[in-house]
């Protein structure tokens, strides 16, 4: 890699232009594709998309597990102008229609299971919708090719739709310089090569999840999609493809450093980076022990600005709770309620400035104003900053610390998860007259839901269908692990819900 990360951006399809020809880039159950073969896929695909949905700037969901079509319409759509919006697998129909109807998508192309779960109503006027093995038929049998586009790279490329700490998911605008600049980013500063290969287990709905891609074909590496269902998967497919990159949540590396891991899928690991949470002092020593000449990247990042941090390989052990410096293309600032640069030692808010910023939240200009404001006067950026909400301090020596968020946000096994979405759907099912959900300290998620909850009147049986009826509605990661059932809620002395005696109750 460079000594410094090149700054220009181009657009987000052009990542396929990279590799050696012959080189691997993606590692599918059916074959392995080449970067020949990739552009050649990427064209035909993009010829595809403009022919069924030619209105540029459209929006095109996916609702599928990993393979050739979630992996490579990142690029597909970027070129044939149109927007791609990614729905995590998890979700259950409930949340897909509303980032349908949200996003106004004109196409969804799911898996045929995925798309037979849909209700009436949930698929939103001019939106239509096919299954996975019928768009790669279709794909396969069209003789058309997008040659590389020439898009300005400022032009909106995907929206990733987020959990916020009230209310349904919020879509996240991202430019395809915002997602180029974030792979050039992540590719300097993990130092990944063409020789690399990258193990995809995050989701790719999820903004580092994409980035795994991204990162290891700007480097011209290859990728090995995973959807894993036991940890002892992850294992074995290091073993098998010879994995040098590694990335999961704190959830997961846990059950991983539980596993008896053979000597053939430990020697290829060069680096582990971790997201969606902070690691734990015992856990970078089990780290440590079972991959000891690997690097461990800790980082933290938001969706609205990707990445903002990340702490040097060489300080984790002397600094294991710090969140690190700025990545490359990013400007972090500690902003005191003064409205001031704190000093050493002083908390304030994480304000994050610079060409990784989003371009705010889909159709929201209300949200978009409170998250997306001026940067400021200190940045040497300027524009418009991402005004985090997390509370941190920097150190002397310019290590930033964690110190708590503002919102409620629940962060249970490396998802952001909205208390109010739990809170909603709880009531919706008509057996909860009131509820609050919360995130309880976790050994292994993090935060675990639990729900507080007062059953609605005549519901006697609430305690026995509730669980029930949320396993239809939400997915598995939003799930309550405990729900406590209260014959009354205490209110605050403006007669709301009192959030904070209830969290101090339960240990919150």
């Amino acid at each position: 890699m460079p000594d410094a990360p090149d700054p220009n951006p181009m657009p987000l399809d052009h990542l396929a232009e990279r590799g050696e020809a012959s080189a691997p880039a993606l590692v599918l159950r059916e074959g392995t594709l080449s970067y020949k073969a990739l552009r050649t896929r990427v064209a035909r695909m993009a010829a595809w998309l403009q022919a069924k949905v030619p209105a540029r700037g459209a929006r095109v969901a996916s609702w599928a597990a990993k393979g050739e079509l979630t992996c490579l319409l990142p690029l597909a759509c970027a070129r044939a102008g149109l927007v791609h919006v990614p729905i995590n697998p998890l979700l259950k129909r409930a949340q897909v229609a509303h980032i349908l109807a949200d996003s106004g998508a004109a196409l969804l192309m799911a898996t045929a299971a995925r798309v037979q779960s849909l209700e009436e109503g949930d698929v939103p006027p001019g939106c239509a919708v096919m299954a996975e093995a019928d768009a790669l038929a279709g794909i396969a049998g069209c003789d058309g090719a997008l040659a590389p586009s020439q898009a300005d790279p400022d032009e909106l490329a995907a929206i990733l739709y987020t959990s916020g700490s009230t209310g349904r998911p919020k879509g996240v605008m991202l430019s395809h310089a915002n997602m180029w600049l974030g792979a050039v980013s992540v590719a300097h500063y993990l130092g990944i090569e063409s020789d690399d290969v990258t193990l995809a287990v995050l989701p790719l709905s999820f903004d580092y999840g994409q980035n795994q891609l991204l990162n290891s074909w700007y480097a011209g590496a290859s990728v090995v999609p995973l959807d894993y269902l036991f940890p002892r998967d992850v294992a074995k497919a290091c073993a098998r493809h010879g994995v040098t990159t590694l990335a999961a949540v704190p959830p997961l590396w846990v059950q991983l450093t539980e596993l008896e891991w053979p000597g053939d899928a430990v020697a290829s690991i060069r680096r582990l980076t971790n997201t969606g949470g902070a690691l734990t002092v015992d856990l970078v020593r089990n780290l440590r022990g079972i991959f000891p000449q690997a690097k461990l990247f800790p980082m933290y990042g938001l969706t609205e600005a990707f990445r903002s941090t990340y702490l040097d390989p060489a300080l984790v052990d002397s600094h294991p709770t710090s969140m690190g410096t700025a990545v490359p293309f990013a400007e972090i600032l500690v902003i005191g309620d003064d409205g001031q640069v704190t000093g050493p030692g002083e908390e304030g808010e994480l304000v994050h400035c610079g060409p990784l910023v989003a371009q705010g939240y889909w159709q929201d200009a209300e949200r978009t104003a409170e998250r997306f404001r001026p940067a400021p006067a200190q940045s040497r950026y300027g524009g418009t900053a991402v005004w985090s909400g997390d509370r941190v301090k920097r150190d002397a020596d310019g290590l930033l610390y964690f110190v708590g968020r503002r919102d409620a946000m629940i962060k249970s096994a490396g998802n952001r998860i909205s208390p109010q979405e739990v809170e909603d759907a709880a009531i919706a099912t008509g057996l909860v007259a009131e509820a609050v959900a919360l995130g309880v300290p976790d050994a292994r998620l993090g935060q675990a839901v639990h729900l507080v909850a007062r059953a609605a009147a005549g519901a006697d049986d609430a305690a026995e269908r509730l669980p029930l009826a949320l396993a239809k509605e939400l997915p598995n990661f939003m799930q309550p692990q405990a729900i406590h059932w209260r014959e009354a809620l205490p209110v605050n002395p403006n007669g709301k819900l009192d959030r904070t005696a209830i969290a101090r109750e339960l240990g919150a």
